[in-house]
């Protein structure tokens, strides 16, 4: 037998212990259930020696095959990594489709008394499911955003919101990237795929009932796209703009990008294509500032002289509902004292 799950939030809730992901590493790694560990029936290369033994030679020589790699791994995760589950451990396993190598696994398991099951359709049945939520179905959830120029901090009102018990949702932790030329984070960015598997598992997790707070965001962030779903629901969502001044956003971002305001090399080759935008004499200023080292000077420069104006072109370009602004002072308590304001506002709409 197979569970079968007709809707993502049923399969997110699905009640097992452990979720198994049987696939390879390879596989896994592009994109997963969130949540699901790694325990590959074939690895990488078995899984290619495989196949090209199919195509090659006989699918009857390449099913041996499979079949004396699949079990032979299987005793040794169950050696090594499952010996110490008891004997009410239900686990969910799932493979690329369903078939051979999640219902080897499961079957295995079962014979010990362990109450394995599949998901019916395995992966491409998951994706199936996260393309209709992100792709086909309006969202469920009314979004607030908040809107505002680069180094209003809106990241980390989220961050204070969150901790109020607003439901937020953070695209740019979910994307690893802070939505501008120069938000590159550390270990890079997942796959579209596993993007859209992390986003479409926190929305599943709030409450349709409630507001949710989001950052205005452009559609992509970085490499990433944002679903349809997600990113009409964005457009439509009501405004709450933060404000503060110049002197305030340059010393923020000062510290919040301090990591490429430092790294001279990249910050010049992330620079460079703004020439056909801005022109050469704004990027040659630009560039006469990173060979000084005067972070703040050309923080500020690229605010007025890129950030900004972009920012004001996209305003307007779409038709929007400002619902309130929020005045912010850029340190510890400024940020708490907004995220409070927010809070009112949130309880009037």
């Amino acid at each position: 037998m197979a569970t079968t799950f007709s809707s993502l939030p049923q399969l997110y809730a699905h009640g097992f212990d452990t979720v198994i992901d049987v696939r390879s590493p390879a596989e896994y790694a592009e994109d997963h259930l969130p949540g699901a560990i790694n325990l590959p029936v074939l690895d990488d290369e078995e899984r290619a020696r495989v196949g090209t033994i199919y195509v090659q030679q006989s699918p009857f020589l390449a099913r041996k095959l499979g079949a004396a790699l699949v079990f032979r791994n299987t005793a040794d995760h169950i050696e090594q990594r499952l010996s110490h589950h008891e004997g009410g451990w239900r686990p969910l396993v799932y493979c690329w489709r369903g078939g051979q190598r999640s219902g080897s696994f499961a079957w295995t398991l079962q014979q010990i008394g362990w109450r394995a099951d599949v998901v019916d359709g395995g992966y491409r049945t998951y994706r199936r499911l996260v393309n209709a939520y992100l792709y086909e179905d309006p969202l469920a959830h009314r979004l607030v955003a908040l809107d505002g120029y680069t180094g209003t901090a809106k990241t980390e009102i989220l961050a204070r919101l969150r901790a109020r018990d607003v439901q937020v949702l953070d695209l740019e932790d979910l994307a690893n990237h802070r939505g501008s030329l120069l938000g590159e984070q550390p270990g890079g960015q997942p796959s579209q795929k596993a993007f859209e598997s992390q986003l479409a598992a926190a929305l599943c997790a709030l409450d349709p009932a409630r507001p949710v707070v989001v950052e205005s965001e452009s559609s992509k962030l970085g490499k990433l796209i944002l679903p349809p779903s997600v990113w009409q629901a964005l457009c439509a969502a009501p405004r709450i703009r933060i404000e503060a001044s110049v002197a305030a956003r340059t010393a923020y971002l000062v510290q919040a990008y301090d990591d490429i305001l430092s790294d001279s090399e990249r910050l010049r080759d992330r620079l460079s294509p703004l020439r056909a935008h801005r022109g050469h004499a704004v990027v040659d200023g630009w560039t006469a500032l990173i060979a000084v080292g005067d972070k703040p000077a050309l923080t500020q420069a690229l605010m007025e002289q890129h950030y900004d104006p972009a920012y004001e072109k996209s305003r307007r370009g779409r038709t929007v509902e400002e619902v309130a602004r929020v005045q912010v002072a850029l340190d510890a308590q400024g940020l708490s004292v907004a995220a409070s304001r927010i809070e009112e506002i949130l309880a009037q709409l």
